[in-house]
């Protein structure tokens, strides 16, 4: 399985990492992609440009489309996606990026299959202590995946020891902290 590494700055904030350290512990476990997620428009820009000082690889905004020029690639929430009125209009707007979506359900994961996205994002696999989730997916993470005709990334506190058959990736936060 690859390491997706979701680096939420809020989270970084609360224990006192700064972005360059982030990206020395994603790139000591061998990363692929690194998400940023930031609710502070604010800080986005000056961000992104300080983690392409230390990250050339992959790199994923979390729903602002804006800032194409540092960014590999796009996530958007099912909350978010509400905000852009459907997919097609996301991707008109960042063309061949890569492009993934959040599921948390057999039916959100076979209307992703008709939707032009590289990958999901499906969980949350267990409780995390980073953002409120009201449904836990548990076993039934690896079992849903299989439905998904994309790439799928398990979220919600996964581990690094954690091993699933049906997906691609690992995606995890605050437990690379």
């Amino acid at each position: 399985m690859k390491l997706y590494a979701l680096c939420d700055k809020l989270t970084l904030q609360k224990k006192h990492i700064s972005l360059q350290k982030f990206i020395q512990i994603s790139k000591s476990q061998n990363a692929e992609i690194i998400q940023y997620r930031n609710k502070n428009f604010d800080e986005v820009e000056s961000d992104l440009k300080e983690i392409r000082k230390y990250w050339s690889g992959i790199l994923i905004l979390n729903d602002y489309l804006a800032f194409q020029s540092l960014v590999d690639g796009y996530h958007i929430g099912q909350e978010d996606l509400q905000k852009y009125k459907s997919i097609k209009n996301i991707r008109k707007t960042v063309g061949k990026k890569i492009l993934g979506l959040s599921t948390h359900n057999k039916s959100e994961i076979l209307e992703a299959n008709s939707l032009d996205i590289d990958y999901i994002g499906l969980g949350a696999f267990r409780k995390t202590g980073t953002k409120k989730v009201s449904n836990i997916l548990g076993e039934n993470a690896d079992k849903f995946a299989k439905f998904s005709k994309h790439d799928v990334g398990i979220i919600g506190g996964v581990k690094l020891s954690d091993k699933f058959e049906n997906a691609k990736y690992l995606v995890i936060g605050s437990g690379l902290l």
